[in-house]
């Protein structure tokens, strides 16, 4: 039985199960050694489990998976790892949901082992350090097995995944590139496993959105070789790029942070207010009126105009308002993690604003790193390892990349037809899809505390013109990028994306 029959026959479920244990190895670990420049062979590892996830008891077979990407000749390209739960016996009428995290350059280690998989990563959930090993991997009650099958996608460049010697980068690191490649490992997944009727869901967190939206454009824009899907499930959304570069001149960028410094400023009680939802209200309002005014009127904004919104956005955000005045009402995020809590000499976190942390020294412009990263990152990176190599028997001497460099290699421009492309802004493709799909709704999920994508950013993207309002779901959520890290607040997404699916 060659390679290639064996990875589609694991995939699909269909390997025979009298082998020992039912933890077949489809490959011999000989298989997973370095990989031949010219032909590198798929190295398919499957385990059947079982778990009781959203209350029921569910059977399923975990495979991770080699897909093998090759040029017009037939050499092999790019390797691209996935990690599939299906519930057995499998049933093509249920649904399927392919994942994948952000970056770009970041594996889905987050998505799998935080949020949906069938395990999770204990770490604190009170915004504080994971600290030292040992990090104990949990059942995940929260997944989502008991309503769709789930499939975890490693770009090229992140996870185990690698492109071959060789391979030019410009093939695969960019907005099309990224979503060509993607898409054609989910119809390749679709073939394999006889899954063309199945509704389908895709979901991305944080660039992992912007790619969605490309991935999505690839899928039903194609006329050959289209693939309907069902939702779109996005958090923590990025899709508008202006609305994150706060250089001179563009003040959009600054007027969607403001409703997320206002929340950071209530949660470490710089502002007040009854609740978070409170004072997000108060500061859409302000920002998306007197703020937005007062910097758009630039040098003709009146003296007594100036002083009230430095008031007004003092109250909201916790900042004096002499520190304001010297930034000219124009405070970037940087600045605002650093300034915050100087008087107690604490940062806040980027990714969550919740999580704080302690700099070399109190006097900078901005913080040394970002709290809410390396309070978790240790935590993840050792619970996918254990995962994949341990507990799915994964072999490969490669690191996972769970944020690798490849951003830095990125081609951000959409190809022809879209002029200087100085004004990145991908919403518009997920606004076409939905409206030559009426069947396709879209998930949106944010957290109040996140400034790497502001869920105020996301909110002025996706309620332009040309996107079917009535079919987006909008939730939100006590914690920051990665919602899911709060106890509560995953169990709270997991309960509304399930939700989201059974309402097809």
């Amino acid at each position: 039985m060659n390679a290639r029959l064996i990875a589609a026959l694991a995939a699909a479920g269909t390997l025979p199960l009298s082998l020992p244990a039912l933890a077949q190895d489809a490959l011999k670990p000989e298989a997973a050694a370095k990989p031949a420049v010219a032909a590198p062979m798929p190295q398919v590892r499957t385990r059947d489990l079982a778990g009781t996830f959203g209350g029921q008891r569910v059977p399923y077979r975990a495979t991770i998976a080699d897909t093998i990407l090759t040029d017009e000749a037939g050499k092999a390209e790019a390797v691209i790892v996935t990690t599939s739960y299906v519930k057995t016996p499998a049933d093509p009428a249920r649904p399927v949901f392919f994942l994948y995290n952000g970056g770009p350059g970041s594996g889905s280690v987050w998505l799998q082992m935080g949020a949906f998989g069938p395990k999770r990563v204990a770490i604190p959930s009170d915004a504080r350090d994971d600290g030292a090993p040992p990090y104990p991997l949990l059942d995940n009650p929260d997944s989502l097995l008991d309503v769709a099958d789930l499939v975890f996608i490693d770009p090229p460049g992140t996870g185990f995944s690698y492109l071959t010697p060789g391979t030019d980068p410009k093939k695969y690191l960019g907005l099309r590139q990224d979503g060509r490649a993607v898409a054609d490992v989910i119809r390749r997944w679709i073939n394999d496993n006889g899954r063309w009727s199945s509704p389908k869901f895709l979901g991305g967190e944080s660039y992992g959105t912007s790619r969605a939206a490309m991935v999505v454009d690839e899928l039903e824009g194609s006329t050959y070789n289209d693939v309907g899907l069902n939702g779109l499930i996005l958090i923590s959304t990025i899709l508008d790029f202006a609305g994150r570069e706060p250089t001179p001149g563009n003040e959009m960028a600054y007027v969607v942070t403001l409703p997320n410094m206002a929340a950071a400023a209530w949660y470490h009680g710089k502002a007040k207010a009854p609740s978070v939802e409170a004072i997000v209200a108060e500061a859409r309002a302000f920002a998306i009126g007197p703020f937005a005014s007062a910097l758009l009127k630039g040098a003709e904004l009146p003296a007594e105009e100036r002083a009230a919104v430095r008031k007004e956005m003092s109250r909201l955000t916790g900042l004096s308002e002499e520190y304001l005045d010297q930034a000219n009402l124009r405070v970037t995020d940087q600045r605002f993690y650093k300034e915050l809590l100087r008087d107690r000499g604490l940062t806040i976190g980027r990714l969550d604003a919740r999580y704080t942390g302690q700099d070399y020294d109190n006097a900078g412009e901005t913080p040394d790193d970002d709290p809410s990263f390396y309070g978790i990152d240790a935590g993840y990176t050792a619970a996918i390892n254990v995962w994949a190599r341990e507990n799915l028997g994964y072999k490969t001497d490669r690191l996972y990349q769970s944020i690798g460099s490849v951003g830095g290699q990125w081609d951000w421009s959409l190809g022809s037809g879209w002029g200087r492309q100085a004004y990145l802004n991908i919403a518009p493709l997920i606004g076409q899809a939905m409206r030559q799909n009426s069947g396709l709704r879209l998930f949106n999920a944010q957290g109040y505390f996140d400034f790497a994508t502001p869920f105020f950013g996301a909110e002025y993207s996706l309620k332009r013109p040309g996107i079917p309002q009535e079919r987006i779901t909008w939730k939100y959520y006590d914690a920051g990028h990665m919602m899911y890290v709060r106890d509560e607040d995953r169990a709270r997404l997991s309960a509304d994306i399930r939700a989201f699916i059974r309402a097809r």
